[in-house]
């Protein structure tokens, strides 16, 4: 499960402004994404994730993805970078 993969990761970055300038950089290895969020924000994660050829895994909660991340809130997209 893509929980365990941003535990275990050295540095990510969470949000969807930072995960997409991760992307156009060339910094992200791979992206998660909660597919209870609002489309038309991860749509945008989504297009540039394809641009930058990284694979995008999918999980079911924003809440647990931002808990994993420790923060506050819930993340609707995590990088996870070199």
């Amino acid at each position: 499960m893509s929980y365990e993969k941003v535990l275990q990761a050295g540095k990510i970055v969470v949000g969807t402004k930072q995960t997409v300038r991760a992307l156009k950089e060339g910094k992200a290895l791979e992206v998660i994404v909660a597919e209870d969020a609002d489309p038309s924000i991860i749509d945008k994660v989504m297009e540039a994730a394809k641009e930058a050829n990284v694979p995008v895994a999918k999980v079911d909660s924003m809440k647990k993805l931002g808990k994993v991340c420790k923060i506050q809130v819930g993340a609707a997209a995590v990088a996870i970078i070199r």
